[in-house]
């Protein structure tokens, strides 16, 4: 033993440290003061070999966290010593940030870089002569949104709900801006160009709007369950933000927004009556900017019955539900789609999922909806798990995130799929576009850090009494 001990080239005290607990190989995982003293005392009357008698009787009284801190990696994580018994319960170091939210937003990138290529290519290369133009541009928004996501991570949450009211003050400036001097697509003025960058203001006003509510719930969340006041406080913002999304226009962004804040108010306890009344209010809002605005009543009577003007007003939902239906069951293949070809719209944005239905199938498709819906879940789980430890602006703001990327993801997936009318909705963190994609990491980024601080604190929690 001495031989092998010297090899390690560990000091007097880590020597001894090992003898005591190779001597006692059944150590029990809390290292209890008294077992630990008697059991010592039992072996060095009659058992103590001899470079234990030559090391002295040491004290065997040091805690878990310092057995681990002393010995070597490879025996605390799994050997006994000098034995080669699995050690019966080393104490791993806590984990303090949940590694599933990476993994699903690195999964996310992957397909969402494989779709943009293969649907991009062929209308890339008849605008631009470089049929990768769209996939490098992919690739750099991706490269933006780790950059994005590393400096976020450092900022604390306390931060996001100090500055949530100059955040929201941002997003609207950004909205106005962009009726001002923004970049007109296919009829709506959305995008703000700045040289090579376009941020689609939407994006950020979203996000802002989500941290600005969470941040109120916070503040006002006995008026917003006692009366009616603090219930429409909210919705007065709202109004504002929907007004200007109106004019730019952006009804799809409006209902996510819409959809989000009522999800999270009733969340924070508000009354179903007030739920009722305004619910409906908004209903018949809606339906009138439908009645009343001709392209919107075309979408919505071509939603009910593409194939009555599948060239004309269902001519994209037409060439969608072809891509599905070619896809059937395992699909065609990656890079077999047909659709692409410049056959269906925007195939390389709102209608991603359209050629990944192709070329993948239901089977393609169920991939995607479990891997949203394990995201979803995750963040709803984790805004109860923020309520329960008291910290209610992390939890409102992660139940926030967790509705809006719900209800995106099902809208886009439903309007390619002629379940609901097209709102042109990108897929979060898979379609094409640099603001979506970043705005995203940026939610996803919100839930890690959210879930970083309550394991901190849980943790600080644990160390302290241990220290009582």
């Amino acid at each position: 033993m001495s031989a092998q001990l010297s090899k390690t080239q560990l000091s007097e005290s880590e020597i001894a440290g090992f003898e005591a607990t190779h001597e006692n190989i059944n150590v029990e995982r809390t290292f209890s003061d008294d077992f630990e003293q008697k059991k010592t005392n039992k072996k060095v009357k009659g058992k103590s070999n001899k470079s234990t008698q030559r090391l002295g009787q040491t004290e065997t009284d040091m805690s878990q966290s310092m057995i681990l801190k002393l010995v070597p990696h490879w025996f605390s994580s799994g050997f006994a010593f000098g034995k080669g018994e699995s050690f019966a319960q080393p104490k791993q170091a806590a984990q303090t940030f949940d590694q599933t939210f990476i993994l699903l937003s690195m999964t996310f990138y992957m397909i969402g870089l494989i779709m943009v290529a293969s649907s991009s290519m062929p209308v890339a290369e008849r605008m631009f002569g470089n049929p990768f133009h769209f996939v490098v541009r992919h690739a750099i928004y991706i490269f933006l949104s780790l950059i994005t996501a590393a400096i976020a991570l450092q900022v604390p949450m306390s931060w996001w709900q100090k500055y949530s009211g100059h955040l929201l003050t941002i997003g609207i400036s950004l909205l106005v801006v962009v009726l001002l001097a923004g970049h007109s697509v296919n009829g709506s003025k959305r995008w703000i160009k700045l040289g090579p960058i376009t941020i689609q203001a939407a994006e950020p006003a979203k996000f802002f709007f989500y941290c600005y509510l969470a941040a109120y719930l916070v503040r006002r969340r006995e008026q917003v369950m006692e009366n009616i006041k603090g219930f429409i406080k909210p919705l007065v913002v709202l109004g504002i933000l929907a007004g200007l999304l109106l004019l730019q226009p952006d009804l799809g962004t409006i209902i996510v927004m819409f959809v989000t804040t009522f999800g999270l108010l009733f969340l924070a306890g508000a009354k179903l009556w007030q739920f009722i009344g305004v619910a409906l209010l908004g209903g018949a809002l809606l339906a009138m900017l439908a009645v009343y605005e001709p392209y919107r009543w075309r979408r919505i009577t071509g939603f009910l019955d593409p194939w009555q003007d599948p060239f004309n007003t269902g001519y994209q939902l037409t060439q969608s539900l072809m891509a599905y239906g070619r896809g059937e069951g395992l699909g065609q293949g990656l890079g077999n789609s047909i659709q692409k070809l410049e056959y269906l719209p925007e195939a390389h944005t709102d209608f991603v999922m359209a050629i990944l239905a192709e070329e993948f199938g239901f089977l393609g498709v169920s991939v995607i909806l479990l891997l949203s819906m394990v995201l979803v879940f995750k963040a709803l789980l984790l805004g109860r798990k923020a309520l329960t430890k008291e910290k209610y602006f992390e939890g409102f703001f992660a139940y926030a995130i967790g509705i809006w990327f719900c209800f995106q993801t099902a809208v886009n997936i439903g309007a390619s799929a002629g379940i609901v009318p097209t709102k042109g909705l990108t897929m979060p963190l898979i379609s094409y576009g640099g603001s979506s994609m970043i705005i995203m990491t940026l939610a996803v980024v919100v839930l890690i850090r959210i879930d970083h601080e309550i394991r901190i604190q849980s943790i600080q929690a644990t160390s302290t009494k241990g220290r009582k």
